[in-house]
């Protein structure tokens, strides 16, 4: 049985435990893999959903929403593994305002043990942190980003996600997706060589427009049996997938507890 845990994102799912806190970000517990640590407020959901240790630290990638806490979850969980891509570490803008990790390499080191990896990577019993994904068909691009002394595009390169085997399919666990909901479906299966069945978390179809949103609906429709989408998926995206999906579409926010055979 893999378990996944939403503590941090946009919505609060649940009613209870009282006190949980919603806010633009995103942060799961997949079995003992902490995956995105969100903005600010995991440590306190973390408490209240009784979330007392994990193995490691996956980042999906360098934006401020997915890494704001891992600093202050480091000095109350102690020295962890945390697994990310080289650029998470580089500083980025969007429209003139900084949006990347609030964190240097250096500092993190001091309390943790940072892994870079652009290869898929096994961080847990049945779980692949996937590196870099190839792209092939649209992305998801945001921003610009300081590579070498030069400001350009950001391509998002560090953008991950997290591979779950199950007995009957991958279980897929998205970050932000800005490598592209199709490309980041299509490399799983290349790397696990088994089909994607189930996925949860940040989608990035907030940026998609209705056709393709109808498209992306039709796809998924076909290939999935659960889609749990939260984060950036966007209330148009979630209202398209929750009216062409039925009942694979499953409403997700923090507090929300997830359960894969």
């Amino acid at each position: 049985m893999h378990v996944v845990k939403i503590l941090s994102d946009n919505t609060v799912a649940n009613l209870r435990p009282k006190g949980l806190l919603a806010e633009w970000g995103f942060s799961a517990l997949i079995d003992d893999v902490l995956f995105d640590t969100g903005q600010k407020v995991v440590l306190e959901n973390m408490r209240l959903l009784g979330v007392e240790d994990f193995s490691c630290i996956v980042l999906s990638h360098g934006h401020y929403d997915h890494t704001g806490s891992l600093l202050p979850v480091l000095e109350v969980y102690g020295k962890k593994k945390v697994f990310a891509h080289p650029d998470s570490w580089l500083t980025r803008v969007y429209k003139n305002t900084p949006i990347g990790i609030p964190w240097s390499r250096d500092v993190i080191d001091e309390v943790g043990e940072v892994i870079e990896h652009k290869d898929p990577v096994k961080v847990s019993k049945d779980i692949i942190a996937l590196g870099e994904i190839p792209r092939k068909e649209k992305d998801m691009r945001i921003g610009k980003i300081l590579k070498n002394g030069v400001w350009q595009e950001d391509l998002i390169l560090d953008d991950q996600s997290l591979a779950v085997k199950t007995k009957n399919g991958i279980l897929l666990v998205l970050g932000c997706c800005h490598s592209g909901l199709r490309n980041t479906v299509s490399y799983t299966e290349e790397v696990c060589s088994d089909e994607v069945k189930y996925i949860v978390g940040g989608t990035h179809l907030v940026s998609a427009n209705s056709r393709e949103l109808l498209e992306i609906a039709e796809w998924l429709k076909e290939k999935v049996e659960l889609i749990a989408p939260c984060h950036c998926t966007g209330f148009k995206a979630q209202a398209v997938l929750s009216e062409k999906l039925k009942d694979k579409f499953v409403f997700t926010g923090v507090g929300s507890v997830l359960s894969f055979d």
